[in-house]
C-alpha cells in the first residue's frame, strides 16, 4: 500500500504538488508531496544514508526476533513487526532512491522519503508523511501496548509420579 500509494499520488501531482483541502474544518488535510531527506519531523536531513543502514538493521532485528526468538508464536507481536517491518521497508526504498524521483536541480534520484499526507489541527501544522510512517507508528504502539500486558506462560506441564513396585 505504502509504495502504490506514493507512486499514485506523485505521479498525479509530481513533486510538491497539492490538492485543495479535502477537509477544511478546524482538522484540515491536503495531499501534499514532498521530499525527506531526513527522519521524522526533518530531523537529519541528508543522512539519508544512515537511516538506510538502521533500516536494514532494524529489520534484520524483527527477522531474528521473530523467527529464531519465537515471536512468531504471538499474533499480536507478529502483526505489530509486521507493520513496522512494512514501513522501514517502504521508507528503506525511497532513501535508496529506488523511486526515481528527483529534485529539481538533480539528475539522480533523491535519497529521500516521498511524503504525501499533510494535516493541520488548528493553528498546528504536523509533519508531512506517508503510509509507511502510518505503519510504523501503529506498530510501535501496538509494542507498546504489549510491554504493559501480562506475559503469558506455557501451561504448567504435568508431571507423573512414577513408583517402583
Amino acid at each position: 500500500m505504502d509504495l502504490i500509494s506514493k507512486e499514485v499520488v506523485f505521479e498525479r501531482l509530481g513533486l510538491f504538488g497539492r490538492t485543495e483541502w479535502l477537509i477544511d474544518s478546524w482538522v484540515r488535510f491536503e495531499l501534499y508531496t514532498n521530499l525527506n531527506q531526513g527522519a521524522l519531523w526533518g530531523v537529519g536531513q541528508g543522512l539519508a544514508p544512515f537511516f538506510a543502514i538502521v533500516s536494514v538493521l532494524a529489520f534484520g532485528g524483527i527477522v531474528y526476533w521473530l523467527f529464531f526468538r519465537g515471536a512468531a508464536c504471538s499474533l499480536w507481536l507478529t502483526t505489530a513487526l509486521a507493520l513496522i517491518s512494512g514501513g522501514t521497508l517502504g521508507n528503506l526504498y525511497d532513501r535508496l532512491g529506488l523511486h526515481k524521483v528527483s529534485l529539481p536541480d538533480k539528475d539522480e534520484p533523491a535519497l529521500a522519503v516521498r511524503d504525501f499526507l499533510h494535516f493541520q489541527f488548528g493553528s498546528f501544522d504536523w509533519a508531512i508523511f506517508n503510509v509507511a510512517d502510518v505503519c510504523l507508528v501503529i506498530g510501535a504502539i501496538m509494542l507498546l501496548i504489549q510491554s504493559f500486558r501480562e506475559p503469558e506462560h506455557a501451561p504448567a506441564e504435568t508431571s507423573a509420579v512414577t513408583t517402583g513396585a
